[in-house]
């Protein structure tokens, strides 16, 4: 395993798909990165060398925000969102789906989510 950004990566597997398991890294952006590096398509992650490990982890650095540093942009976001006090604001509080979704018949998951969570405040 190799281990690249904070993410153990399977050796077995081409480097386009181990990509994507880096929080923040999609399948498209998977392809730039080995593109960006110069990496072959069909190379596997245990036939990696250290040069081209340190690569993609230059390349991945400097244009993409992932893992923690992507994780904290999002939970400011919302936060931001919350303390402005819009619709989605209030829906992000709510624990109730934000891009207009029916919340009569679905979204039983989140409702149930969100009486778990006001039960264990109380």
């Amino acid at each position: 395993m190799s281990y690249i950004l904070g993410t153990n990566l399977v050796s077995n597997e081409q480097v386009e798909i181990a990509l994507t398991r880096i929080f923040g890294i999609g399948p498209k952006k998977a392809i730039q990165v080995c593109d960006q590096s110069g990496l072959n398509d069909n190379i596997k992650v245990d036939k990696l060398t250290k040069y081209q490990i340190d690569r993609i982890i230059k390349v991945i650095s400097q244009n993409y925000l992932v893992d923690s540093e992507l994780a904290r942009v999002i939970q400011r976001d919302i936060k931001q969102l919350m303390s402005i006090g819009c619709y989605r604001g209030f829906r992000h509080n709510a624990g109730l789906p934000l891009r207009g979704q029916r919340t009569h018949t679905n979204a039983k998951t989140c409702r149930k989510f969100r009486n778990v969570s006001i039960n264990q405040r109380s």
